[in-house]
């Protein structure tokens, strides 16, 4: 019985893994997957806690089985989250990761702003929330890469 619980517990964990778009903190280990996989990066700043649009595109787009089946395959996201309530707070290391990601990429300070990077980290186009579809959102982050 023992062994039909863990090979349950098995299988269940190696289906959310494979499903789940893991999302990278650091643009190093991006670039490295990115470089690997030949893949461009998606770079989205956002403000988790309290920006209203961002939590709407994480809703209608991110979190979708369409972007994140799609995604997996030819993508490396990034996560700049910048949230401001006390009980999301993250590490002092990652605030400052996050900080030199924006001035690098995101000086004006934009909410949500997404970024598509080569895999050397260099910008290949910009966008932000859309009211669309995850298909019609795929298109335009694709049309940068081309």
């Amino acid at each position: 019985m023992k062994k039909i619980i863990v090979i349950l517990v098995v299988m269940i964990v190696s289906v959310n893994t494979t499903i789940a778009q893991e999302w990278q903190t650091d643009i190093n280990v991006a670039k490295e997957i990115a470089v690997k996989g030949s893949k461009p990066i998606i770079l989205v700043f956002q403000g988790s806690d309290w920006c209203a649009p961002c939590i709407k595109l994480d809703r209608e787009i991110w979190s979708t089985k369409t972007f994140k089946k799609y995604a997996k395959e030819n993508y490396v996201l990034l996560k700049a989250d910048f949230p401001r309530k006390k009980k999301n707070a993250l590490s002092e290391e990652q605030t400052k990761s996050n900080a030199l990601l924006a001035e690098k990429y995101n000086k004006q300070g934009f909410f949500p702003f997404v970024v598509v990077l080569n895999s050397n980290g260099k910008v290949l186009g910009e966008s932000s929330y859309k009211k669309t579809t995850p298909e019609n959102y795929i298109k335009e982050l694709n049309a940068f890469t081309k």
